[in-house]
């Protein structure tokens, strides 16, 4: 039996700035954006090329406060492009941060960034979120 991850929640204060951040800057697919009633609005935002999306909203997850979710992690077949594709829309990200490995990685590139490669960044409710390169799934 296949278990497969479909939707991750991810609290913020903001629906439209949110939404904006992650379609507009980070270049997710907007989904589907339907106000159920009122005070109850989901947003659905997918990666380019992934199975799992992340719902935004109002009325979601009312326990969860904005910026409460650590750890969110994305896969890339390459970061330098990856990251440069954040600096270019704007986002606040950190350098590229080589976990391992051996010590010439950066400099080498290409596959040896591959599973020791990563970049940071924080959505403007403070989620915070990592991009790490696996070229072997691009």
């Amino acid at each position: 039996m296949n278990w497969t991850l479909e939707v991750v929640v991810v609290p913020v204060a903001e629906i439209d700035r949110a939404k904006s951040f992650y379609a507009d800057q980070l270049g997710f697919t907007v989904d589907h954006d339907t106000t159920i009633s009122p005070g109850n609005r989901v947003v659905q935002l997918t990666p380019r090329g992934s199975g799992c999306s992340i719902v935004i909203g109002e009325g979601v997850v009312p326990s969860m406060p904005p910026g409460s979710l650590q750890g969110l992690q994305l896969v890339v077949p390459d970061l330098v492009a990856a990251h440069a594709h954040l600096v270019e829309r704007d986002v606040e990200v950190s350098e590229i941060h080589v976990m391992g490995g051996p010590p010439d990685a950066l400099e080498r590139g290409g596959s040896a960034l591959d599973n020791i490669g990563f970049v940071y960044f924080q959505d403007p409710d403070g989620n915070s979120w990592a991009v790490q390169q696996i070229s072997a799934r691009g």
